[in-house]
């Protein structure tokens, strides 16, 4: 694990800290057996193999 060599200064972490902010997942609708459901993108391939079943 990677260790700062020496403190860094408090505007210089908020800084760097504001740039982490999250994103929603892009929604994708998809059919699992007649029904339209939204899901995450990345996990489209998943839900069609049945892998995850969606949450109603």
């Amino acid at each position: 694990m990677a260790v700062p060599k020496r403190k860094m200064s408090r505007s210089n972490t908020r800084h760097r800290r504001a740039r982490w902010k999250a994103t929603t997942p892009q929604l994708v609708p998809i059919t699992i057996d007649g029904v339209a459901h939204l899901v995450p993108q990345h996990l489209v391939k998943a839900y069609e193999r049945g892998l995850l079943r969606p949450q109603d």
